[in-house]
């Protein structure tokens, strides 16, 4: 008996909505990161893109514990001399809190073309709106993932 190895052709890819408000960052990222790997499902291949669509909505509601935003620091590096910037998470939550979501989320799934085709079901929104209507995404309740 032969391992089972999923066609492209069998994957069915849903749509979630996550509602990020009062979450904590962490949490949040790794049980996203989970379904847009497609380790929920009984087909899961490592080697493929099993992962279904997410959309997190309220991005700028996120919290972080234990005082994690003003100690943790983000780095962005140009590849030039001199190109190495860094700013602590509350300023980089508070400018672009789409971008930290996002960012956490790729750290946690794989590296190369694998991990950035991933990445590109994953749609930020800071506010409660978002153009996904049409999809019909199913509201995913990550309750664990609530600040305590």
């Amino acid at each position: 008996m032969g391992t089972y190895s999923p066609k492209a052709s069998e994957i069915q890819r849903a749509w979630h909505v996550v509602d990020a408000e009062g979450m904590v960052l962490g949490r949040l990222c790794t049980e996203v990161a989970r379904i847009l790997r497609g380790k929920h499902k009984p087909v899961f291949a490592p080697h493929m893109d099993m992962g279904d669509h997410v959309i997190i909505i309220n991005a700028s509601k996120i919290v972080m514990t234990r005082g994690k935003a003003e100690k943790s620091m983000v780095y962005t590096y140009s590849g030039y001399p001199g190109g190495l910037k860094s700013e602590t998470y509350q300023n980089l939550l508070n400018r672009k809190p789409a971008d930290a979501i996002a960012r956490s989320v790729a750290g946690m799934l794989p590296k190369g073309p694998l991990g950035r085709q991933m990445i590109k079901k994953l749609n930020v929104y800071a506010g409660a709106e978002h153009p996904h209507a049409a999809q019909k995404p199913v509201v995913l309740d990550l309750s664990a993932a609530k600040a305590r």
